[in-house]
């Protein structure tokens, strides 16, 4: 691992970049982590994130979505409307937010050298 902060490194992990030198891409596929940086080298294939960010990403989502549903449902808006509007709504910024929401949680194990467990004889 090299120097540098961990924002910094959350911070290229959510702008879908190698934590290490934010030049490399963190993804070969939509949520699929590459085993190497192509631009440095740094090995994070070990790094697993699991059941985190789809954790993360819902809480996230639900705290943008629903207050504006409750709201809308406040003003009178139909029901057929909210449903036509808030789905897609939700579908797509999830899709959007997970593997932002990943790659920051793959760069905070990152900076935090928390790769697989070796284990101990």
């Amino acid at each position: 691992m090299a120097t540098g902060s961990s924002s910094t490194a959350i911070w290229r992990g959510f702008c879908r970049r190698c934590p290490n030198c934010g030049a490399g891409a963190l993804y070969r596929r939509y949520l699929k982590p590459v085993a190497h940086c192509s631009a440095c080298g740094e090995s994070y294939g070990d790094i697993r994130a699991d059941d985190f960010p789809p954790y993360l990403t819902i809480l996230v989502v639900g705290h943008l979505v629903v207050p504006l549903i409750l709201l809308t449902e406040r003003l009178g808006v139909s029901t057929d409307w909210q449903l036509a509007f808030w789905l897609p709504v939700t579908l797509l910024l999830t899709l959007f937010l997970l593997p932002r929401v990943k790659g920051a949680i793959i760069g905070l194990m990152w900076s935090l050298n928390l790769g697989a467990a070796s284990p101990q004889a």
